[in-house]
């Protein structure tokens, strides 16, 4: 579904944090004494969990859609995701009022299902095992005339998600500080590469690294094999967030530059981060918003006597899921 676009730069960055002023929530930089110490290198927080809907991707989707021509907009948009793009791209159309349909995976947790439906959107079933979701959206497309609005491989979604960088690399200048590694969790690399255009831009010296799930580290293999390799499985993690099959076209063109190293955290080890972070930062985490966490307190970054900064990308975690990852 994506024909390629070239990628944004930092002044696509910046154009998307005038758009999203005072729409999304500028999320703060936080800090624990805890958290240092464990680590031994000055650790940033940056709580996408407290953003609209939960999680980053409102974000990019909101970038996306504000620049939808006013006579498109009644057809409406059409997007895939297990839940968090979801939640975004349907908030975003409610804002604007466009309708919107989600292609969502029946394994898709429940409460992210439900909350996309109180935003208004139509929700699309289908197996992420069996079924193609692109074909499934394109034809719902092309049936309602709707904009198609991907995930991450969009240069106006990854300018949205880039802003996450750009305010990590703003609130850390104000402190009179530059990062030295910035993690955040990776499934196509629509944050990812956002942030390493954002940072880089003020901090080349900054290592960006991918954080992902056991077993669905593509972009790590991709990044030493030189090109865009595939996950052998979609389903077998519980960071549900995390699990597109191979990075993206464009996304990738930047990461492979920009950032070319990745981290991972086994299940385990994420459900250990989930819980750290509920009784040692008092936030709440989704699996695939702690897989970077989850690394650093695993010794997986370089991070002793350095200034660090995790994205903890999303907080839409179901009660069950959650209380599993507590009694870790």
């Amino acid at each position: 579904m994506t024909s390629y676009l070239s990628p944004p730069t930092a002044a696509d960055i910046d154009a998307a944090a005038e758009r999203l002023r005072g729409t999304a929530v500028r999320t703060p930089l936080l800090t624990s004494p805890v958290l240092d110490a464990v680590t031994g290198a000055r650790v940033f927080l940056k709580p996408e969990t407290l953003q609209r809907t939960g999680s980053f991707k409102f974000r990019g989707a909101y970038n996306r859609l504000v620049q939808i021509p006013q006579e498109l907009r009644a057809a409406g948009v059409v997007a895939c995701s297990s839940g968090n793009h979801a939640q975004g791209v349907a908030a975003a159309a409610k804002l604007l009022g466009m309708p919107a349909v989600i292609v969502m995976p029946t394994d898709a947790p429940a409460m992210k299902r439900q909350r996309t439906l109180d935003l208004g959107a139509e929700v699309v079933e289908y197996d992420r095992a069996k079924d193609d979701r692109d074909a499934i959206a394109s034809r719902i497309a092309a049936e309602r005339g709707a904009i198609f609005v991907p995930p991450y491989d969009d240069p106006h979604i990854i300018a949205g998600q880039g802003t996450v960088g750009l305010e990590i690399a703003e609130d850390l200048a104000a402190l009179g500080l530059l990062p030295d590694v910035v993690s955040a969790n990776v499934s196509g690399g629509g944050l990812l590469s956002g942030i390493a255009l954002a940072v880089k831009a003020r901090a080349p010296h900054a290592r960006i690294v991918a954080a992902e799930p056991a077993g669905f580290d593509d972009h790590a293999r991709s990044f030493r094999s030189g090109t865009r390799e595939r996950n052998d499985l979609v389903v077998g993690s519980f960071c549900d967030a995390l699990l597109a099959p191979t990075p993206g076209l464009i996304t990738f063109e930047v990461t492979r530059r920009l950032a070319g190293e990745g981290v991972v955290a086994t299940d385990d080890e994420v459900a250990k981060a989930v819980g750290f972070a509920f009784r040692e930062l008092k936030l709440v985490v989704e699996p695939g918003g702690a897989v970077a966490l989850a690394a650093l307190l695993n010794g997986r970054l370089d991070a002793e006597g350095k200034v660090v900064a995790i994205v903890l990308s999303g907080g839409n975690v179901d009660p069950a899921t959650f209380e599993a990852c507590l009694s870790a």
